[in-house]
């Protein structure tokens, strides 16, 4: 399998500013498929050079019948390429080609039941007939009054009459609802169909595949002799890159983890037992958590917390930096989502942002990047570690945020408070873990609030911390539901805290979803 092959076999998606466009580019990479999101405004020149094997229209907010609504020029469609617009996306196809978009009699948000007419390709599989009813997600105010020339209508809803649509010469596809979100049970059918039967692609984009072409790639940018550092937070992107990275250069890699005295408890010990004993990966461990201490003295506010703990940080780093001076080249653990982010279909992003724990690096330093995960999901990045044989603990690793427990101690943060909340997290942690609930969890933790409160502990009165667990559902982290724990699992966790760890007589269960809340608390 050759680096060619995989990108070969590749879909584009246009932007017209959905909130589903990345879960459209999720789905298509699950089947197997390379694609990339571009927004709807990418020159013509670019999506040729591009070579997609098959196009797909994003919907978006937007109407095509009101004025500034995002278009694209009519010569886009004649690349010869399978098309599939998808809401806003059938609704340009009409408008474009010579049909009618009108407001639909009254809108459709939620489910609608999908008749199928035409079950030669897009619906291959699917039963027609009146008693054969699919269920979709429809997101619209629109809707086809009359299909452009050349196109045929092949579903339909009792409120829209054009639910599906295809061109008579098999090139053109578009449908009214959302196949990509799970409240269209069957539409990872629809997307195998366009993808499979319509495009004829391949399904090459797998883990495996991914690693032989970063390997590659990673050689061919360090070279025989260059040398690379990588950040090492413990996470799941970092530990990643710096697996990938070693399995391509070896020992030119050296990983530099940084204790800021803000991690969880028996952080650093793993992070060492993985990397150099597992591993044998070159780790230099720095010790700072007296100099983060000393700078976050005093302070409350939580984005004050932030910078402190970021600028030290790549203070520390730039001096660890300064020692392997014959390193060239930073490894970080961009992602994709890192890379799209500041593109939307108002306009291609003049700057690719780059994100990382250590944010500011690479203009500080004069190191050149080296970003072997900038393709993938965060679903796909564990898939990669599960490939290369990296251990559960990691792979499976909860979110945790750049700036530590510094941020789930509420208020000042001192080695006390810390130490509270270390011991409090680490019961939460295990105690779920032995409910066998972890991995069913996006993340979870506690967080030590800045209040105390009146307790009775052996018949004397306390006057002691709090501490808050929260623990949430999540795709992505853009939106997330507060986990229903079983109230048995809370009562062991509120009486092992209280019991275990000395400073603590209440503890309390975040039930706030996101939004309006946040996931964390600062």
């Amino acid at each position: 399998m050759t680096s060619v092959d995989i990108h070969d076999e590749k879909i584009l998606i246009l932007d017209f500013g959905s909130q589903y466009t990345q879960l459209i580019a999720r789905r298509v990479r699950e089947l197997k498929v390379y694609c990339e999101i571009h927004p709807c405004t990418e020159p013509l020149e670019k999506i040729k050079e591009f070579a997609p094997r098959g196009i797909i229209l994003s919907g978006g907010p937007a109407s095509v019948t009101e004025e500034g609504a995002p278009l694209v020029p009519k010569e886009l469609f004649d690349i010869q390429v399978p098309f599939l617009g998808i809401c806003y996306g059938m609704q340009l196809f009409t408008h474009l080609m010579g049909g009618l978009v009108g407001k639909a009699e009254r809108r459709e948000y939620g489910h609608a039941m999908l008749q199928i007419d035409d079950n030669s390709d897009l619906f291959n599989g699917f039963e027609t007939g009146g008693e054969n009813l699919n269920k979709v997600w429809m997101s619209h105010g629109d809707r086809i009054e009359a299909a452009p020339p050349g196109f045929v209508p092949i579903a339909h809803t009792e409120n829209s009459p054009v639910a599906a649509m295809k061109d008579v010469k098999g090139r053109f596809y578009a449908v009214q609802f959302h196949p990509e979100v799970v409240h269209t049970p069957r539409g990872t059918e629809m997307l195998e169909n366009f993808l499979f039967r319509i495009c004829s692609l391949q399904p090459l984009w797998t883990a495996k595949s991914y690693i032989e072409m970063a390997i590659d790639q990673i050689r061919e940018t360090v070279g025989k002799d260059g040398k690379v550092l990588c950040a090492l937070s413990g996470g799941v992107d970092s530990s990643v890159v710096a697996v990938l990275v070693h399995r391509a250069i070896g020992d030119r890699l050296t990983c530099v983890f940084v204790d800021n005295g803000l991690l969880r408890k028996g952080e650093k010990e793993r992070v060492e037992k993985v990397f150099r004993d597992y591993y044998h990966i070159p780790l230099v461990v720095l010790d700072a958590g007296r100099q983060f201490l000393e700078k976050l003295e005093g302070v409350e506010d939580p984005e004050r917390k932030r910078v402190i703990i970021g600028n030290e940080f790549i203070r520390l780093f730039e001096i660890e930096a300064g020692k392997l001076g014959d390193a060239r080249f930073l490894a970080q653990g961009t992602l994709y989502p890192d890379v799209i982010e500041s593109v939307s279909f108002k306009g291609p992003s003049a700057t690719i942002k780059t994100h990382h724990n250590v944010g500011g690096l690479p203009e500080k330093m004069d190191l050149k990047l080296v970003e072997p995960l900038r393709e993938l999901f965060k679903d796909e990045v564990r898939e990669v570690g599960r490939e290369l044989g990296m251990p559960d603990q990691m792979v499976k690793r909860h979110p945790f945020p750049g700036p530590g427990l510094g941020i789930r101690v509420l208020g000042e943060v001192t080695e006390e408070r810390l130490h509270v909340l270390r011991e409090a997290d680490a019961i939460v942690r295990e105690e779920i873990r032995a409910a066998g609930l972890y991995d069913h969890i996006w993340q979870l933790f506690a967080v030590l609030l800045p209040i105390r409160t009146v307790g009775v502990m052996g018949d004397e009165r306390t006057y002691e911390n709090v501490v808050a667990v929260r623990a949430v559902h999540s795709l992505d982290g853009m939106t997330a539901d507060w986990v229903h724990l079983p109230y048995e699992l809370l009562n062991r966790i509120s009486n092992r805290i209280i019991n275990e760890v000395r400073g603590v007589n209440r503890v309390v269960y975040d039930i706030s979803s996101k939004p309006p809340a946040t996931i964390e608390w600062e």
